[in-house]
């Protein structure tokens, strides 16, 4: 454990696993809706990053996004499909970190299910832009900070430990396995 988690009165850490994982996980996405989607994992050099917007998510961890066949996020998944999503709900809670594997498709009932009329900015003929693909991202494992009782709860208590000279956060965190 962490120093600053040795000052703790309370529990501040706890894993998850499978529907409970499942379900932090679309709790923390869905809070933020867009993340950092990073490939090159396996590569040894900096992690490219760039924002997505989340289309879908299931209580199982598993998450779509729309993506144009000629992105170099798209050659980056066909040379190795693991990916890392970093996710910032709020200010101070809400952080998530996944890895898990990508794999693109083409299927057109999925695009019509995940097509919002925004997107014609990136895909000029709509829905039916033969440049679409759906990448699913099954989540291996991740992480989340958070906190236990919401931002105001969080607040007092840091201001109350602060007065008292004692670590009184809010936080939670923990491991989350699917």
């Amino acid at each position: 454990m962490d120093s600053i988690n040795r000052e703790q009165e309370e529990e501040n850490h706890k894993d998850l696993q499978n529907a409970e994982a499942g379900k932090k996980i679309r709790e923390l996405a869905d809070k933020a809706s867009t993340c950092f989607f990073g490939t090159g994992i396996k590569t040894g050099k900096p992690l490219t990053v760039r924002p997505m917007a989340v289309q879908k998510l299931d209580d199982a961890g598993n998450l779509w996004f729309l993506s144009a066949n000629d992105s170099h996020k798209n050659q980056d998944i066909a040379e190795d499909n693991h990916v890392q999503l970093l996710f910032q709900g709020s200010t101070h809670s809400d952080f998530l970190s996944l890895y898990g594997r990508a794999t693109i498709s083409t299927d057109k009932a999925l695009i019509k299910e995940l097509w919002e009329p925004i997107l014609k900015t990136w895909f000029t003929e709509g829905e039916d832009d033969p440049r679409i693909t759906v990448i699913k991202v099954e989540t291996i494992e991740g992480y989340y900070w958070d906190n236990k009782h919401g931002d105001a709860v969080a607040f007092l208590k840091m201001a109350a430990g602060a007065v008292m000279g004692k670590t009184m956060d809010d936080s939670i965190e923990g491991k989350l396995t699917v």
